[in-house]
């Protein structure tokens, strides 16, 4: 098998960031197993006959979260199919914020708009046992996918999701705001697995404004005083954004990466 991991490794390489990573998923996924269990393993283990078709899936471009139906994030794993965006780690920022920003204290309302898979919520919920969540999201697909996740991780009884535009006739205040819209330009081009996500979690019409344009006004009555929204931006749209913020009435604050891009902005109501 070691031979097998190398020479996959080898191949996927050619279209892969992480082909090591991806060739050792797809082998344990094959096998049934947990990568760490496959890895500690792998010298007494046969390679399954269905690895060369995964590793071809995998070649053709379509995203190991696809191809095994599961992906990590944060402390959680989630089941992941076409309906959603698939989790990065990207967006694990938006949960740091929140660690930060109620370091001491617990956030005990959180509302995901845009909740997809409800990576978001359910992450803040696992981070938070306190805390009760609502996702809520236009995509009765997506709300499925969610939904499976919050039984899965034994979250239901706290996790509830429903079908909505934004925050447009939520009730609030809540002590968390999780938001991650499409923030992408119509005619920006794409490549890699992102091109496999659902557009409609991807484009936000000519600049990729046009979702922050329609969350902002609904913020000031949903963030708590105390409380605060995480807000996914592209890397570039710090100062756009946090403009429609600000003429909200909203203090704004923005958190990097890991990579070093502008990725979250925090947004409260001033002290």
């Amino acid at each position: 098998m070691p031979d097998t991991l190398r020479a996959a490794t080898v191949q996927l390489a050619v279209g892969s960031d992480t082909p090591r990573l991806d060739a050792e998923l797809l082998m344990a996924h094959a096998l049934g197993l947990s990568r760490p269990d496959m890895l500690l393993r792998q010298r007494d283990l046969d390679v399954p006959a269905d690895f060369a078709a995964l590793l071809q899936r995998r070649l053709s471009g379509e995203p190991i979260a696809h191809i095994t139906g599961i992906r990590d994030f944060w402390t959680i794993s989630l089941m992941v199919t076409p309906d959603v965006l698939i989790p990065r780690p990207d967006s694990e920022t938006l949960i740091e914020a929140a660690i930060d920003h109620f370091r001491g204290d617990v956030p005990t309302t959180v509302l995901d708009l845009g909740t997809g898979s409800g990576a978001l919520l359910l992450a803040a919920l696992a981070e938070w046992p306190q805390a009760q969540g609502l996702g809520i999201d236009a995509s009765p697909a997506a709300l499925a996918v969610a939904h499976g996740n919050a039984a899965r991780l034994g979250l239901a009884d706290r996790a509830a999701f429903q079908l909505g535009d934004w925050g447009e006739g939520v009730a609030g205040p809540f002590d968390l705001l999780l938001i991650n819209p499409p923030y992408i330009a119509r005619d920006e081009p794409l490549s890699g697995d992102v091109l496999h996500d659902p557009a409609s979690a991807l484009f936000a019409g000519v600049d990729g404004l046009d979702d922050y344009r329609r969350i902002a006004p609904n913020l000031p009555r949903l963030i708590a005083q105390g409380g605060m929204a995480a807000i996914e931006i592209g890397y570039d749209q710090r100062d756009s954004v946090s403009a429609l913020l600000v003429e909200q009435g909203l203090e704004v604050r923005v958190r990097r990466d890991l990579a070093g891009h502008d990725r979250c902005l925090i947004a409260i109501h001033p002290s």
